[in-house]
């Protein structure tokens, strides 16, 4: 599976998926462990494959047992037998690289497993903290839930929750987060019974923290412009109690698809408008335009702050794809801001640790688009959630959340206000 995500370019959950489907002897667990070393391998590539001195992916997946997983150089070899399905013995040379091979010498982008064209950017963001910043985007991500406080609170919903062993999450009022495995596997949550009863969702604290930032209230047109699946409008609707106006959408309508019965497990009271497509195609949002309380915009990215969960993503990102995400998140920008009423407000999200999708998307909109400041970033995340002020780190326009900082995914949040 790794030489096809390498040769092919695809992402590592289709070539799981075509694996399993042709190995139909390999039961759940099994499938479930062979995808946990998948995507450890990937994690880890680059500094792997310096460690074995070979790109191949038996050597990738060699020295990431070793440096995602700890195992020594005997614990690895017990694995590598030959006997049955496991992979022929460790040569001499990886028994030897296994036992004497350090990152010492390595590159900054090879010990912090980046494409080396990106490394600029994240630098320009992190500074003298990118190498711990990069080593904690390498690990595992947790496992977060957001309790739906139309149905429950965190206090209550804890004691029925207590056989996921879940634990507060650090500054999410409603999050929990759920322990996982020595394997890198949680729970199957998707069938627990609370929730199919709604009683939670699953989202990353990052993205909780996200949609609290918006600071919707009671009685406010809210208009979530990329709403995709739905986990912000959700989040939204939560916040406000139902209290307020919530309009879901989002330029791909397959994107929206599994919203409506989120909708209804959660209680959640949202209003759907999905493009049509082809010549028919309409403005759906038309009829909103300079009337909306606050638009949230979780701005199309890279996702480079979620490469935790999706190490695939950041061995297939190329310069013209991140050029393609600029150019999105101007054209949602532009959008919002025809929705917005004078006084009211943007909320600008990515899961990007990029600097030029987060203050560069910003700057480029405060050059092209009058009558609209920057809120300071700071007073957002007091105003908010006080103790995230203390972590987060603040850039020129906004907050940047990331694994070393806050333990969330990376995501960058910054607000906007047209002025009268």
């Amino acid at each position: 599976m790794l030489a096809d995500i390498a040769a092919r370019r695809r992402p590592a959950a289709d070539a799981l998926k075509d694996w399993g489907l042709a190995h139909r002897f390999a039961g759940s667990g099994d499938r479930a462990g062979i995808a946990s070393l998948v995507y450890d391998a990937l994690r880890r590539r680059a500094s792997a494959a310096w460690i074995m001195g070979d790109e191949g992916p038996r050597a990738v997946l060699i020295g990431s047992l070793r440096l995602q997983q700890g195992l020594a150089a005997p614990s690895v070899a017990a694995l590598f037998t030959g006997e049955r399905f496991a992979p022929g013995p460790l040569s001499a040379d990886e028994r030897a690289r296994l036992e004497t091979a350090n990152l010492a010498e390595a590159p900054p982008a090879v010990a912090g497993d980046v494409p080396d064209w990106i490394l600029p950017d994240l630098e320009a963001l992190f500074g003298a903290d990118l190498l711990p910043e990069l080593k904690a985007l390498a690990r595992r991500a947790p496992l977060d839930i957001r309790v739906n406080a139309l149905k429950r609170d965190r206090a209550t919903a804890l004691p029925d929750l207590a056989h996921l062993n879940p634990e507060p999450t650090p500054y999410a009022p409603q999050g929990l987060r759920i322990p996982i495995g020595a394997d890198g596997r949680g729970p199957a949550l998707h069938v627990e019974p609370e929730f199919l009863d709604g009683w939670y969702e699953i989202q990353d604290e990052g993205s909780q923290i996200a949609a609290l930032l918006a600071e919707a209230r009671a009685g406010e047109t809210v208009v979530d412009l990329c709403a995709g699946g739905g986990g912000k409008t959700l989040a939204l609707a939560g916040e406000t109690g139902n209290a307020a106006r919530i309009i879901a959408s989002d330029e791909d309508p397959r994107r929206l698809a599994p919203i409506h019965e989120r909708l209804r497990r959660a209680g959640a009271a949202a209003e759907v408008r999905t493009p049509r497509g082809g010549r028919a195609r309409t403005d759906v949002l038309a009829d909103l335009d300079g009337s909306v309380d606050c638009v949230l915009v979780d701005a199309p990215c890279t996702g480079a702050g979620t490469w935790r969960r999706n190490p695939d993503a950041k061995w297939r990102l190329r310069p013209g794809s991140l050029e393609n995400r600029i150019a999105e998140q101007a054209s949602v920008l532009d959008r919002a801001a025809r929705l917005v009423r004078p006084g009211g407000r943007i909320v600008y999200v990515t899961c990007s640790l990029l600097p030029r999708e987060n203050d560069g998307a910003l700057d480029a909109f405060l050059r092209r688009t009058s009558g609209f400041a920057v809120s300071p970033a700071r007073a957002l995340a007091e105003r908010a959630l006080p103790p995230l002020a203390e972590a987060v780190r603040l850039t020129r326009h906004g907050l940047q959340m990331s694994p070393a900082r806050t333990g969330t995914d990376g995501f960058y949040v910054a607000g906007l206000v047209r002025q009268g």
